[in-house]
């Protein structure tokens, strides 16, 4: 039985489908099971529970500003209370910003 926290959305899917245009090095992929995008083999973003998780490692504003947003987390894909301090799951609510997050989840 699929896990219905790995799947995509259409939100998600015309994220891909606009950011695989503009970075023509990005690679889809998977990580934990769920989809994803991949930079020089790099996961950098990925469609988890109707949201998109970002790396923002090396974005510290960015990734705060992602947090700060309602129904945002650390991505805890293990869901053992162990998240992932670079990683920031933004929900569907917030899907207007999830070009900004991924142009610098990308550029990291």
């Amino acid at each position: 039985m699929p896990n219905a926290k790995k799947a995509t959305s259409p939100a998600y899917e015309a994220l891909v489908a606009d950011l695989l245009t503009e970075f023509p090095d990005l690679e889809p992929g998977a990580l934990f099971g769920m989809p994803c995008l991949k930079s020089g083999g790099k996961a950098v973003l990925g469609s988890f529970d109707s949201g998109v998780v970002f790396k923002l490692a090396t974005a510290p504003d960015v990734r705060a500003e992602a947090l700060s947003l309602p129904g945002s987390a650390l991505f805890d894909p293990s869901g053992k209370g162990r998240p992932m301090k670079d990683w920031v799951v933004v929900s569907a609510a917030h899907e207007a910003r999830w070009g900004d997050f991924a142009a610098a989840s990308i550029s990291a």
